[in-house]
């Protein structure tokens, strides 16, 4: 129950998909944020003979202006032995996306021309990032090598899904859970963290203060993660061990990792070391990871939080670049 002296909210779970995506659609500005295009339709993609499927929307990733994006979307709900189902769906899409990327242009383009505030949206990106026409953005996000994303939208997430989502499959896969809440008198909240939200900060684009200027990071510019760490952690572990582990990372940035700091919390109350990573490797039987370093963390900084300042304390991992945290005297630099 959520609750409140003017209203309690119970759970509301969604009874079929269609109702998870019509909550999305209403939700969908904020679930997304303002640089991505949300486009619900239902079309047939894949070789005839072959593997063909039909994924439930599409998601235009427009926040870097050097690395558009597009995710194949599937919405489902926990009761439906998702464990099963949506695991082969995925697969069957990247297969169905592989084979007939002219497909999926055609069923994007369509979606376009149908939407005018989208079509709006990924022409002033066409014009603003050097690319003639929507057609030829199409082109570079889905012709590109490795371009196949997936984002998986759920009301509850299994534990044992999460792990074959995220570790089984070659390409990226992301989860966003959004749960439904009603009130007596039939207002409604929804319950969501929104996409890729810690990789940026509001507006999806990491804004820091370097010098007297502001500089603006592109998320195809992320190359390091900040982890938050205790004095005893960071000690035995980071500086005793050369690495760190139980960290949550988003599938889409593994690839990006090569280094990492981290934020010793209060009383220093800032990062104060980086290393470089030498691996990657999933943690155990868990969703997490545990990153190895290329040698001992050096001394950084430090890059204290300030008081009162835009950046707060980091409270779970950040990503961030190398170029900042080099320039970057405070908290609010860094990131």
């Amino acid at each position: 129950m959520l609750w409140s002296e003017k209203s309690q909210y119970y759970e509301e779970p969604f009874e079929l998909e269609s109702d998870l995506e019509s909550a999305i659609q209403v939700v969908k500005n904020s679930l997304f944020g303002s640089e991505r295009v949300y486009l619900e339709t239902k079309k047939l993609i894949g070789k005839k003979g072959r593997t063909q499927n039909i994924p439930d929307a599409y998601l235009i990733d427009l926040s870097s202006t050097k690395e558009p994006k597009l995710y194949v979307v599937e919405n489902e709900l926990a009761k439906h032995d998702p464990l099963k189902h949506i695991a082969v769906q995925i697969l069957s899409f990247s297969i169905s996306y592989e084979t007939t990327p002219q497909t999926v242009k055609r069923v994007l383009k369509d979606a376009l021309s149908a939407d005018e505030a989208a079509f709006s949206m990924c022409t002033k990106y066409a014009q603003e990032n050097d690319y003639e026409n929507v057609d030829y953005l199409l082109e570079e996000i889905i012709f590109r090598d490795e371009s196949f994303n997936a984002l998986v939208i759920i009301d509850e997430i299994p534990g044992e899904l999460e792990n074959v989502l995220i570790r089984k499959f070659r390409f990226p896969v992301e989860i966003l859970t959004l749960k439904r809440y009603t009130s007596g008198n039939g207002n409604k909240l929804y319950e969501f963290e929104p996409f890729l939200s810690d990789v940026s900060s509001e507006g999806y684009i990491i804004e820091a203060k370097v010098g007297s200027k502001t500089s603006t990071l592109d998320p195809a510019e992320i190359d390091t993660i900040v982890v938050p760490a205790q004095e005893e952690g960071f000690k035995e572990v980071f500086v005793g061990e050369d690495c760190w582990y139980q960290i949550r990372i988003h599938s889409t940035m593994l690839s990006k990792i090569k280094h990492i700091a981290v934020y010793q919390v209060a009383p220093v109350s800032a990062i104060t070391h980086i290393a470089q990573v030498k691996s990657i490797e999933p943690y155990k039987d868990t969703n997490k990871y545990k990153l190895n370093f290329e040698e001992s963390a050096k001394p950084i900084g430090p890059i204290k939080m300030v008081p009162k300042g835009l950046v707060k304390a980091p409270q779970a991992p950040r990503y961030t670049a190398l170029r900042l945290l080099e320039k970057a005297s405070n908290l609010d630099e860094a990131f």
